[in-house]
Order: C-alpha cells, then sequence, then structure tokens
C-alpha cells in the first residue's frame, strides 16, 4: 500500500513549477496554471514559472485589473501621454517613436493613433511571423501602404531559424519562443541602432494574467529587454555557450534573438511604454479602428482551437502554439479569448464555457503538415513530445484517450 500510495504521488506531481492544485478564477475561465510571460521569456528561459494569481476571494489578477481600468481618469492619463509625446516629438522630418508589429490588429492601431492624432512620426519595425499566412500578409501590406508607415523588417537566418524552432519544441514544447524572443527584442535593438529613445508597445500583458503592479506604471522594466552577460541567456531551452558549441553556431548567429545589452542603454537611455497605460485598450476596439483604418481583415474561416477569428492570424505557427499551451498548462486559444471577452464585457461566463468545451484543444490540422516540413520535424515526433510534456497532475490517461483533469465549469 505504501509503494502504491507513492506511486500516486508521483504520477499527480506537476511540472513546470505549476501550482499542484488546479484553482479557476470564478469570474473569467483562465486557471492559476497561467504562466507569466513576463517571467517565461525574460531570457528566453521556459523552466521554472511564476503563474498567474487567484486572490481569496477567487478572482484573477487579470479580472481585478480589469476591474481597476474602469476606476482609472483615462482623461488624466490622455494628458499624461500628450506630455510624453511632447517631449520626444521632432519638427526635423526624424522619426520619433519606434512601434514594432507584423500587421496585426494592436500593432495597427498603435502605430495609427500616434501618427494621425497624436502627430508623431513612427517608424515600425517588423519580426515577421515564423511562416506567414495569406491573411496575415494582405494584413501586414495593408498596415504599411493602407496605413502608410515607414517599416524596417528584419529576416532572421532561415536555417538558424528552422533549428531554434524545432529545439524549441523538443526541449521545451515552445513553437513560439523564435518568434517571442525577435518580438520582443528587436525593438529596443533598433531604437538603439537609429538613435530613437522612445518605443511603444500596445497593451501590458497584465491585461491577460501578469501581476496588476506590473501596469503600476506605463514603462516596461529593462530587465525584461536587457542582459548582462551572455551567461545568463538560453534559448530553446539551452544555455546559448552550450547551444553554440553542440549545433555549430556563432555567436553571430544567435545575436538577433538576444536581448540588447545593459551597457549600451547606460549610453543612450531610451523609454519602452504602453499604449494601454495611457489609452483604454479593448482588443475589439483595436479590430475596428483596424479594419476602418489600415483595411485589415479577419479570417475567412474560424480559428483552429477557438471560435474568433481576428487574434494572432499572421502566422502558420499560431495554432501550434495555442496546442502546446493546452498540453503544458491545460489552457487552450478559446480559454485565453473567451476570457478576455468576459472581461469586456462581451461574453457571460456561461457562454464563455460552453465555447471553451466545444473549442479549447482542438488539434491545429490546417498548416500542421506544411509546419514539421518547415522545420525538418516528423509529425509523429511532435505527437510524441506532447504525450511527454503532459503534466500528470493536469491529465490522465483512460481507454487510450487523454482526458483533463480538471475542467473549467
Amino acid at each position: 500500500m505504501a509503494e502504491q500510495a507513492v506511486k500516486e504521488s508521483e504520477r499527480l506531481e506537476s511540472r513546470y513549477g505549476l501550482p499542484e492544485k488546479v484553482i479557476f478564477c470564478k469570474w473569467c475561465l483562465i486557471s492559476n496554471q497561467r504562466p507569466c510571460s513576463s517571467v517565461e521569456f525574460k531570457h528566453g528561459k521556459d523552466r521554472q514559472h511564476r503563474s498567474l494569481h487567484i486572490d481569496e476571494e477567487g478572482i484573477c489578477d487579470a479580472c481585478r485589473f480589469a476591474e481597476q481600468k474602469e476606476q482609472v481618469d483615462w482623461a488624466d492619463r490622455e494628458k499624461e501621454l500628450v506630455k510624453l509625446l511632447d517631449k520626444h516629438r521632432r519638427k526635423d522630418g526624424g522619426y520619433d517613436c519606434v512601434v514594432p508589429g507584423s500587421g496585426g490588429k494592436d500593432s495597427c492601431y498603435t502605430s495609427h493613433v500616434l501618427k494621425y492624432k497624436y502627430g508623431m512620426h513612427p517608424l515600425t519595425v517588423t519580426w515577421p511571423p515564423i511562416l506567414y499566412t495569406d491573411i496575415g500578409w494582405k494584413n501586414f501590406l495593408g498596415w504599411i501602404e493602407v496605413g502608410g508607415f515607414d517599416n524596417i523588417t528584419y529576416r532572421p537566418n532561415g536555417r538558424v531559424h528552422r533549428l531554434l524552432t524545432r529545439l524549441s519544441i523538443e526541449n521545451l514544447l515552445h513553437p513560439f519562443q523564435t518568434f517571442i524572443l525577435g518580438q520582443k527584442n528587436l525593438a529596443p535593438k533598433m531604437a538603439l541602432q537609429i538613435q530613437v529613445p522612445l518605443i511603444f508597445y500596445g497593451e501590458n500583458e497584465a491585461e491577460y494574467g501578469n501581476p496588476i503592479a506590473d501596469n503600476s506604471t506605463s514603462l516596461r522594466d529593462k530587465s525584461y529587454y536587457t542582459m548582462n552577460h551572455l551567461s545568463e541567456i538560453s534559448l530553446a531551452g539551452l544555455p546559448v555557450p552550450e547551444l553554440m558549441e553542440r549545433h555549430g553556431l556563432s555567436l553571430n548567429d544567435l545575436k538577433a534573438y538576444l536581448p540588447a545589452d545593459s551597457r549600451e542603454l547606460e549610453r543612450f537611455p531610451m523609454e519602452v511604454h504602453y499604449l494601454g497605460y495611457y489609452l483604454k485598450w479593448t482588443p475589439q476596439e483595436s479590430y475596428y479602428y483596424a479594419v476602418e483604418h489600415t483595411g485589415f481583415e479577419a479570417n475567412p474561416v474560424r480559428t483552429e482551437g477557438t471560435y474568433s477569428k481576428y487574434n494572432s492570424l499572421d502566422d502558420k505557427i499560431d495554432g501550434l502554439h495555442y496546442f502546446t499551451t493546452f498540453i503544458k498548462f491545460g489552457l487552450g486559444r478559446a480559454t485565453y479569448d473567451a476570457s478576455q471577452e468576459i472581461r469586456n464585457k462581451h461574453l457571460t461566463r456561461e457562454e464563455g464555457v460552453a465555447l471553451v468545451r466545444r473549442f479549447d484543444g482542438e488539434f491545429p490540422q490546417r498548416y500542421f503538415q506544411e509546419v514539421m516540413e518547415a522545420i525538418g520535424m516528423k509529425e509523429e515526433r511532435f505527437l510524441e513530445l506532447c504525450d511527454q510534456f503532459r503534466s500528470p497532475h493536469l491529465w490522465k490517461k483512460e481507454e487510450g484517450r487523454w482526458q483533463l483533469r480538471h475542467q473549467v465549469s
């Protein structure tokens, strides 16, 4: 009996530093298994996660933050924004801010508002998706050509990019890491190169569950996009020196994925801000704005894994990313979409539960074979990895089928 109890204990052990007890928010649909991305991607590591906080009343930080937004004096916040912009606005025709993005609704909104409402001169910079979708490419062109923006697109070494993407899946079950690292790190490094001290991202991740304190200021913490020494960095689940030695890579091959050197920022201080701190952020409103001003188009078909058609459309690997979050954390794409729509009062919780039960964890079949061919991975290998990365405290196998131990209700 003692041996059996030990085996049961081992079987239910949680992985990735996640809480053993699964708790769902009483307002939205998210659980305390959601990792905080500020920790997960801070330096490209994916080992231990600080998870979403749910308070004693059973309410998550994302819902509390949505509640707080209703108390903000947005007119005063806009005055703060104008003061900041006046400090940096240039009259000599030069760029005075940098806006990263790939042509999604949020980057369209951010750049367009800054240019056409507040008179700034943004340079847009793009770390492109791993594999553009047709609608993603069309929206990117609409952003630049219809919206009217200068753009620098940085395309990393294709051979290295495919290798790192495959290794991220093999070591972390994280197909999106190469894209996210570039998306987070490119803008500060580009701003350093062209000597523009102001960068604007759209919404703060506190909108989706990172600690509320992350949005007590409009500034992004410098530790988020800088490094002190190469030894503190891991890519694709491996320390950089080991990655270079094992796979015959040079520092030049990996430079694009690394944060900016903190010493460079000492010589040229810059400010990285969230526009969502100053202007009330609602994803649906960003979508409508992008449709009107840049010709943004929603997916012509329902996005796999969810019910929506306008979020994360540009990369063929998006669906695979959300499927792997379902495997590792028990939270799929429909959960994320429905939770934010509940917070913004566009869905009831009951409607959200029904949508999650129907669509969460749907396998992203549409581009699966193409993605596997692009990164040089066998389809069977990916499915094997999914089973290996399931945390026992979240999953059980019954009659040959994997089932979640805990589901929102």
